[in-house]
């Protein structure tokens, strides 16, 4: 099977770059792969472009991403190839990649005797002797990704999966958790040699950007549909460890992605009290109704002031666009918004956090109701 050829994306390297691009009507940042890579090579920057200009040329000259080589990147670049050419939408690309990631190290491995996993071999270690094709076969990439989509195809529902779900439903690991430490990484070399795609609608071929509420390629979508109002850390409020998103009292809030909810509370005001079911006033202290939930990549984030118990419950498995709860103004609020926060390394401390407004873009799901 030839691989296709379509346009090249175009790659801008630099060490420390802020691009910004009008996409299908709205303003998206660049994403920043990372930070210097082993040998000490420049960072890069890829432009969310929706995947406009196309999977990248696999022959073409490829740079490093953290630890992966040239070599490791150009098969990114032909299991993207191949999604595209059969079709399959940016999400399966993200899910395809990560998969390999966690497989090979995108390295077309070949047997490894002793350390052999039975006969598993290539990208995506499939054996054989479990119908996958014979070791040539599975040991080309573009065979291997073949059988790998075609499979992801005929399970029911994958594109709102869970990325470590819909991988394992293909793969049967031992390991089924695995493969969500991926997601962050895959993300970011599906933007790099695709023109940006993870930002795109992630169910659909049509290469458009996920605008509000869309779920796009990342896993990631908006919370709510609103504007920002107090931002991240102002020198109003240096201590705000998140963004306001307004919103009035009864909107629906949703997961930003898929995750584990590990905290669900009435969070205490500077009294000691928990006192959520009412409204809030400024200075109150605390967060009032408020949900956390733990992300791919030991992403956190966390939503608060809500109107009522929230919907969900500690320990529950959410996905992307499930309903957490509804916009309120218990705790420290003067009105009706959701307050809400990212944080990195699953840190639900101040050191944890980080601006959402640019996290956010760079994941396609850019927040104040831009699509």
């Amino acid at each position: 099977m030839k691989i296709p050829r379509p346009r090249k994306v175009v790659l801008l390297v630099a060490l420390v770059t802020t691009l910004s691009l009008l996409c299908c009507g709205g303003a998206v940042a660049a994403v920043l792969l990372g930070g210097l890579t082993d040998d000490g090579s420049k960072k890069i920057n890829a432009s969310l472009g929706c995947g406009k200009g196309g999977p990248v040329d696999p022959d073409s000259k490829l740079p490093k991403v953290r630890s992966y080589g040239g070599a490791q990147i150009r098969n990114a670049a032909i299991i993207i190839n191949v999604g595209a050419d059969l079709k399959m939408p940016p999400r399966a690309w993200v899910i395809a990649v990560a998969t390999a990631m966690q497989e090979s190290r995108l390295t077309n491995l070949g047997n490894l005797g002793s350390r052999n996993d039975h006969d598993s071999l290539g990208l995506f270690q499939q054996r054989p002797s479990s119908g996958w094709g014979t070791p040539a076969q599975v040991m080309d990439p573009v065979y291997a990704s073949t059988k790998f989509y075609a499979k992801l195809k005929t399970i029911e529902g994958w594109e709102n999966m869970p990325l470590t779900e819909a991988a394992q439903r293909v793969q049967i690991s031992a390991y089924p958790d695995a493969y969500a430490k991926h997601e962050p990484v895959a993300t970011q070399i599906v933007n790099m040699l695709a023109d940006g795609a993870a930002a795109a609608i992630g169910n659909s071929i049509s290469m458009v950007c996920a605008s509000a509420g869309q779920i796009a390629a990342s896993g990631w979508t908006l919370p709510v549909k609103a504007g920002v109002g107090s931002g991240f850390r102002t020198a109003s409020r240096p201590t705000h460890q998140g963004v306001d998103l307004i919103a009035s009292r009864y909107t629906t809030i949703h997961a930003a992605a898929s995750g584990i909810v590990s905290k669900v509370k009435c969070d205490e005001d500077h009294s000691g009290r928990q006192t959520c079911n009412v409204d809030g006033y400024p200075g109150k202290g605390g967060c009032g109704w408020m949900v956390e939930i733990q992300h791919a990549g030991n992403i956190m984030t966390r939503y608060c002031h809500m109107v009522q118990r929230p919907f969900v419950k500690e320990g529950q498995e959410v996905t992307a666009g499930e309903v957490l709860g509804r916009v309120g103004t218990s705790g420290n609020s003067s009105g009706p918004h959701l307050h809400f926060e990212v944080h990195l390394n699953n840190d639900r401390s101040s050191a944890g956090a980080i601006d959402p407004v640019p996290f956010m873009r760079e994941q396609g799901a850019p927040l104040g109701g831009q699509g």
